[in-house]
Order: C-alpha cells, then sequence, then structure tokens
C-alpha cells in the first residue's frame, strides 16, 4: 500500500498539505489573523500542482498544461481573494471561531481535505508515466476549464465593482452574470474543475479513476455545505422581505447560468431535479405576507470561498 501511495504521490501530497495549512493555522490561532485563509488554500494547490510535476521529471504536454491550469487559476484566485479581505475587512466566516480554537482547527482540517482531495487529478497526471498522445478528452477538458475560469474571473470582478460603488451599498448583486444565476463564480469554480477532470481522463487505469472523487467532493462542498447554503442563507435574512429580491431568487438559477424569463416559467420539480434548487436554499425566506415589502434593488450575498 505505501509503494501504492508513494508511485501516485499521494503520501508525498498529503503530508505537504497537512504541513502547509497546519502553517498557517498556527498563525490564525496565535495571531487571531484570519485573512490569509483563502491565500493559503489557494496557493497550496500551485505547490501540489508544481511539486509534482518537478520530481517526477517526466516533463509530457499533458502534464505541462495541467499543471500549468493549476498555476493560473490558484494565482488568479489567491491575489483576488487576499486583496478582497484586505479591502473588505475581516472574514466574517471566523466571526464564531475566533475565540474557538476547537472549531478553528476543524475548519483548517477540512481545508486541508479539499486542497487533497480536488487536486487529485492533476497529481495523479503528474505521477504517470507518460499515457498516450493527445485525445478529444484533453481538449475538451481544456475548453471546460477556459470557461470556467472565464465565468468565475468575470463574476468575481463584476461583483467586486458593484460593491465598490457607493450607490449600491445595501444591494444585492444582479448585474452581468449575477442576472443568469445567483452564484456564478461557483459554477465556473465547478466547471472548470470537471474540466481539469476530464482532461487527465487518457491516462487513468483502474483504481486512477477514483480521482473523480475531487471534482465530486468540490461539487457537494458547493452545493451543500460551505458554498451555496451559507450564502443563500444569508442573503435571504438581509432581503427576505423585499419584494424585489423574492422576484430575484424566484426567477434565477442558482447555479447554472439560464435566462431568467426562461428559469421562472420552469416547473419547480424539474428545478430541483436537474438545476439544483433544493427547498433547503429558502428555509430561511420568509413567507410571503409576513412583513414583507416592496423597494428596490438590494446587496450580493457576500461570497463565502474556499478556494
Amino acid at each position: 500500500m505505501g509503494t501504492v501511495l508513494d508511485s501516485h504521490f499521494l503520501a508525498l501530497t498529503a503530508i505537504v498539505t497537512v504541513g502547509y495549512q497546519l502553517f498557517f493555522f498556527i498563525i490564525t490561532a496565535l495571531l487571531k489573523f484570519d485573512k490569509v485563509t483563502d491565500f493559503a488554500g489557494s496557493t497550496n494547490f500551485i505547490i501540489i500542482a508544481v511539486l509534482t510535476l518537478v520530481l517526477k521529471g517526466t516533463w509530457h504536454f499533458r502534464q505541462v498544461v495541467l499543471t500549468l491550469l493549476v498555476v493560473i487559476w490558484g494565482l488568479r484566485l489567491a491575489v483576488f481573494l487576499l486583496m478582497r479581505i484586505l479591502n473588505w475587512g475581516e472574514d466574517r466566516r471566523f466571526d464564531e471561531m475566533r475565540g474557538n480554537l476547537g472549531k478553528l482547527a476543524i475548519f483548517w482540517i477540512f481545508q486541508a481535505v479539499w486542497v487533497w482531495t480536488v487536486s487529485l487529478p492533476v497529481t495523479v497526471v503528474n505521477a504517470s508515466d507518460g499515457g498516450p498522445s493527445l485525445h478529444a478528452a484533453d481538449i475538451i477538458g481544456w475548453i471546460m476549464w477556459s470557461v470556467g475560469i472565464s465565468v468565475e474571473a468575470t463574476a468575481d470582478q463584476q461583483k467586486l465593482i458593484f460593491k465598490n460603488s457607493p450607490e449600491n451599498r445595501g444591494k444585492w448583486c444582479n448585474v452581468g452574470l449575477w442576472k443568469y444565476t445567483r452564484h456564478p463564480n461557483y459554477f465556473g469554480e465547478i466547471f472548470l474543475w470537471w474540466g481539469i477532470f476530464v482532461a487527465s481522463t487518457p491516462v487513468l487505469k483502474g483504481a486512477e479513476w477514483l480521482v473523480i472523487l475531487g471534482p465530486i467532493f468540490l461539487t457537494l462542498l458547493l452545493l451543500f455545505v460551505s458554498g451555496i447554503p451559507m450564502l443563500e442563507e444569508s442573503a435571504d435574512k438581509k432581503f427576505g422581505n423585499v419584494a424585489a429580491y423574492r422576484v430575484y431568487k424566484k426567477t434565477t438559477s442558482p447555479l447554472i447560468p439560464l435566462p431568467p424569463v426562461v428559469y421562472g416559467r420552469l416547473p419547480s420539480w424539474l428545478r430541483t431535479t436537474f438545476l439544483f434548487e433544493f427547498p433547503f436554499y429558502s428555509r430561511n425566506l420568509p413567507q410571503e405576507g409576513q412583513n414583507w415589502y416592496r423597494t428596490g434593488m438590494g446587496e450580493g450575498n457576500d461570497g463565502l470561498k474556499m478556494g
């Protein structure tokens, strides 16, 4: 078992990830400085990708391309999230953790698991001895990554500009890509990592196909744990009594971009089954008639982003 782990860099990347996250956890715990959290997560992906590529030393085109894609994604996200938190102040995710070392430790453990698991496709590709020449899957995966990172970067920039505008203070973001999905940045994130997986498939054999757990884990994380549910809850509590927000939520897809005129007319069973409009996303939305009023736009939900 140890040989298998080492041959695929699984043990090495686990040790590196735990050590890297532990270093930043100690900084956060001792200095109560939590502004480096997202930076630690996204840069950890870069370290894993580059380290495995260099250690293997075969430098096959597929390995170089996938490593480069991860590096580009990680650098963009690390810089964006670091600048955002430095500009906007404290990270509200840690309001209940700063004085609770146990909760803080659980968060960092979870982040380490997230980094290691989602990195699995590129880790295994970089550990391979070569593999076949370029396949259609490579091109499809690279295209998916390109679309995903374009959507994610555009959505992040649109929301940043929106929130930095004084006239939008106290409003939710529904401009640009945010007109077509309530979480375009998460759609881009999920789509690009599925692209990384698709581009890794030409070299996968036997148990190596378990690297699909990477994009699956990320998708489940954003759909059910630290992504959409928390942001939906926050936005519903802020704007649930605002008529315009209720219309926005009713006619805007939670994840997959769709024109509001189309999404708003779809039956609820179709939205739930195929478009991820789960009922618990609205469990904090007040019932109509319970002190809800008509007004203008409201603020966009503030993104909780792990990576």
